[in-house]
């Protein structure tokens, strides 16, 4: 059996694809075999001994201290893809929200509730929130990722020119988008050619500050920015600055700070992106599944730390192996020597993290575990 924790509020739904007679979920669950978490950062919490992986229900793992999870051999989970829905249709909100003036005007509107002749003022303050189309203009899309496609090929259907800069889109990605999309790898063409601009990449070092004063210096002369992926991949202040000197027009975003709130052309939303019970629940059930198979057979799907290493179970035993070097030839090798047939093998690499699975038929001794948990570069082994 199988103790979970979950942190924040999971959907049933999800949790319903953790079979009882295998797993038990509460969110006071003591040294939980393994996490399911949206929000909540885990960069205090402590790590049992015990911990073998963390789900984010969600594609963005800031809040999980990755590097230690690894050091730990605690496999972390995401969900890409399951919430992209949900955001794209707040982009193409945001859209129209930095173009139109929506939220000013309908913010004004409520100052009119006890006016005499609503209907004269209405009419002669309306041209305060008056905004361009989108039909004809160009969007630029910074990633070209499970959002960022979705909304290029959205943003198309409505008229639109869409530039995506991503330079290490797959040839199915590419594949997914609609005829007409160009995509680039000169990432200045995006911000020179672009009326809006929306980001859609992943937090990185190479990523933070993308949209800067220097890269917004490139841009059109009030263009309009959208950032729907996270708020430290536009630069704080600069982006305040250009609002006030009139380069950007508008900035509309999920994330804004303390300093952004209340300056004039900045549109700040909640972190609304993924609040949809569809995607709450689509989430919440790719991270359910994957925490299953990893615990019950050790394939991994979807992992940030950990390679991809799926493998249909053909023995009586699996065990699963986490290192820093390729080790998957001793520990076969480690085996055999101590009278264990391994009918199969699986393995894979990422980021200098090796994964490998073994199944076999033979009983594996606890002195043959110890071995192995003492070898050069084994971070941890299991046994299934």
């Amino acid at each position: 059996m199988y103790s979970i924790l979950t942190l924040n509020k999971i959907s049933p739904k999800g949790l319903s694809r953790l079979p009882a007679e295998k797993f038990t979920c509460s969110d006071s669950a003591a040294n939980p075999d393994a996490v399911i978490v949206r929000s909540a950062s885990m960069h205090d919490t402590e790590f049992a001994s015990n911990l073998l992986a963390i789900a984010r229900a969600g594609a963005g793992v800031n809040n999980i201290p990755v590097d230690r999870c690894t050091e730990n051999g605690i496999c972390v989970f995401n969900t890409p893809g399951a919430n992209a829905n949900a955001v794209k249709e707040l982009v193409i909100c945001g859209l129209f929200l930095a173009s139109r003036k929506i939220a000013a005007g309908a913010q004004w509107c409520l100052t009119l509730k006890d006016s005499d002749e609503v209907s004269k003022k209405v009419e002669k303050g309306k041209s305060a929130f008056a905004g361009p189309e989108i039909l004809g203009k160009t969007l630029g899309i910074i990633g070209l990722g499970a959002i960022g496609i979705l909304v290029a090929n959205a943003a198309k259907a409505l008229g639109m020119n869409v530039i995506g800069y991503d330079p290490f889109i797959s040839d199915a990605a590419k594949a997914r988008l609609t005829d007409g999309i160009t995509v680039t790898a000169d990432l200045d063409e995006i911000f020179v050619e672009s009326d809006y601009i929306t980001v859609h990449a992943p937090l990185t070092d190479s990523t933070r500050g993308v949209i800067n004063a220097s890269s917004l210096s490139k841009a059109k002369d009030g263009v309009r920015i959208l950032n729907f992926a996270r708020g430290e991949l536009v630069a704080e202040n600069d982006i305040i600055e250009a609002l006030q000197s009139g380069k950007a027009a508008a900035y509309v975003t999920d994330f804004p700070t303390a300093a952004q709130i209340g300056v004039d052309g900045v549109t700040a939303l909640p972190h609304l992106g993924a609040s949809t019970p569809e995607a709450e629940e689509n989430c919440a059930i790719m991270a359910a599944e994957q925490l299953a198979d990893y615990l019950i057979n050790g394939n991994v799907k979807n992992s940030v730390n950990f390679p991809s290493v799926l493998s249909e179970r053909c023995g009586k035993i699996r065990l699963t192996a986490v290192s820093r070097t390729d080790a998957a030839g001793n520990i076969e090798r480690a085996l055999s020597n101590s009278g264990v047939d391994v009918k199969k093998t699986a393995s894979g690499e990422k980021k200098g993290v090796y994964y490998s699975i073994f199944d076999v038929d033979d009983d594996i001794t606890d002195e043959t575990v110890e071995a192995l948990k003492s070898t050069d570069g084994i971070i941890s082994i299991r046994i299934i």
